[in-house]
């Protein structure tokens, strides 16, 4: 297994197999914060933001979670260090997804600016509500049950600080480019490289990509056009 992992092959399945696990985290993580933008009165948020901090399974996955980001972050550097050794005046790509931008050259720099958000991401929100707290995330009751209003921080951010919503646009832009390339390309490593199979991991690629472009980059537009 560690000759497998310390092989170019072997680190390219794992990073591909560790970003399939990650963008089903996204998926929830969407879901959840969408329900921002359907509940101005932030009971459903804070239902939602409640039951993942409470339920048993959601905080034993968490450190799985954490641990994913890391190895797939890690994983992707290394992989992008041994390319440019190898290539250190690059080369042509036949990949052409997108005309004015091509991930499949950008993989890592589009990497590199999801994590520095992610790293605000986590400051301004989950290190307030773990270990810091936080004035407006004062207990609330919710039909009958005691709660974190979450929505109060997270709806006070996107209300009050454009800059931040500039940001959290251009990563959910940032996400949605990094996907249309990583999702094929994840099934190509891992053997499913067929050309038919490859057209439609391709369109799949790009409506995933674009879905989670658009919706994430809903949320912070509806604050700044609503209020």
């Amino acid at each position: 297994m560690s000759n497998f992992l310390s092989a170019s092959i072997g680190r390219k399945v794992f990073m591909s197999l560790t970003g399939l696990f990650l963008l089903s985290f996204l998926f929830l993580h969407l879901t959840l914060n969408l329900l921002l933008i359907f509940d101005d009165t932030g009971i459903l948020f804070n239902q939602a933001a409640h039951f993942m901090a409470t339920n048993p399974l959601i905080r034993i996955m968490e450190p799985i979670l954490a641990s994913g980001f890391i190895i797939h972050i890690i994983w992707s550097g290394w992989i992008t260090l041994e390319n440019m050794k190898a290539r250190p005046t690059g080369y042509a790509s036949g990949d052409q997804l997108l005309k004015w931008w091509e991930p499949a050259k950008n993989m890592f720099i589009l990497g590199g600016m999801i994590l520095i958000f992610l790293v605000l991401h986590i400051f301004n929100f989950w290190v307030k509500m773990k270990i810091t707290g936080h004035e407006l995330l004062d207990p609330i009751t919710v039909s009958g049950v005691e709660m974190q209003n979450a929505y109060a921080l997270v709806s006070n951010l996107f209300k009050n600080y454009e800059l931040y919503d500039l940001i959290y646009i251009l990563s959910g832009v940032f996400v949605g480019l990094h996907i249309t390339h990583g999702f094929w390309s994840a099934f190509q490593t891992i053997g499913l490289n067929n050309s038919n199979w490859m057209k439609r991991l391709k369109c799949l690629a790009n409506f995933i990509g674009f879905v989670f472009a658009i919706g994430f980059s809903a949320i912070p537009l509806y604050f700044l056009i609503k209020f």
